[in-house]
């Protein structure tokens, strides 16, 4: 079984390669318009401790909103079922750092996987403690189940992130005016630009993501991440809200649940299965790797991985 894994995710980065260099990268970021558009990797981690690679699967990549997976995560066990006071659980159907909801919905952002979504999940994570100790723990989770203690911040993004952040200054001042935020917008935007910044490769981000796949379980210790029933709603979220107003085609063309960054990277859950990992820098106009989508449609397409099987 361990070659057939192998050839499948061989052949699906064999078949997307030819997509790499299409779409643009997030240049509005400049950090992130240095990077090489010429550039795929894909990494699926099985639920029996496997990680299968092919391509750049060991290059490190800025996984932006990806990181919103891990921070929901974290603030569920934080705050409980009282996280979904402050953000919804619906498709937004525009793009990620829309503002046009927020007037209408009275600063409530429709999920936690868009922009306003992600920087309210954040600001109740922080709760009564510092910006440092909040991302010292995103990095220390992430440390933990990846294995692997290289995980860290890219600085110079995280810098060119908050340079680049009025868009999100905007969002996060209009849930201000509603009363949805707890922390100063700064204090806020701080944490969630960093968060955005965390580095990681395919193979990483498909061990750290491993758990989602499996009850909310270590598949390696058999702890308890998250329980149960917050790992089915994260996957829920994942599958219609992971990808902004590309998230219905993504399900129609995968049929998995997912989450894409502006970075290009790409992470796929499989419940009971495993989790996928795709990036190439190259995006649509939704925001999602051209090239990383299509290597996860022909992989889930030959693994006959699909929620709807």
């Amino acid at each position: 079984m361990a070659d057939t894994m192998s050839e499948m995710v061989d052949a699906a980065l064999a078949a997307a390669k030819p997509r790499c260099g299409e779409g643009t990268v997030a240049d509005y970021i400049p950090a992130l318009a240095k990077v090489d558009p010429n550039q795929i990797g894909l990494a699926v981690a099985t639920t029996d401790g496997v990680c299968h690679t092919a391509g750049d699967a060991d290059t490190p990549f800025s996984i932006q909103s990806v990181s919103k997976v891990f921070t929901l995560a974290l603030a569920l066990e934080r705050t409980s079922d009282a996280l979904w006071s402050c953000v919804g659980r619906e498709p937004s159907g525009t793009a990620f750092n829309s503002i046009v909801q927020l007037e209408s919905e009275n600063g409530r952002p429709r999920n936690p996987l868009i922009n306003a979504g992600a920087i309210a999940v954040t600001d109740r994570l922080i709760g009564d403690r510092s910006t440092e100790e909040t991302i010292a723990e995103l990095v220390g989770f992430l440390r933990e189940r990846a294995v692997d203690d290289t995980i860290e911040i890219d600085e110079e993004v995280a810098q060119s992130e908050a340079k680049a952040g009025a868009r999100n200054r905007s969002l996060a001042h209009f849930m201000a005016a509603f009363d949805n935020l707890t922390q100063p917008v700064e204090t806020a935007l701080g944490a969630y630009f960093r968060q955005c910044a965390l580095s990681l490769s395919c193979r990483q981000l498909a061990q750290a993501g491993l758990f989602l796949a499996c009850n909310g379980r270590d598949p390696k210790t058999g702890a308890q991440i998250i329980s149960e029933e917050r790992c089915r709603r994260i996957n829920a979220v994942m599958m219609t809200c992971g990808h902004y107003d590309n998230s219905g085609e993504f399900a129609f063309r995968v049929g998995l649940p997912g989450k894409s960054g502006v970075g290009g990277g790409i992470l796929a859950i499989a419940p009971g299965r495993g989790a996928i990992a795709a990036w190439s820098p190259g995006l649509n106009k939704a925001g999602t790797s051209l090239a990383g989508s299509a290597a996860l449609e022909h992989f889930a397409k030959a693994a006959g991985w699909s929620v709807f099987d």
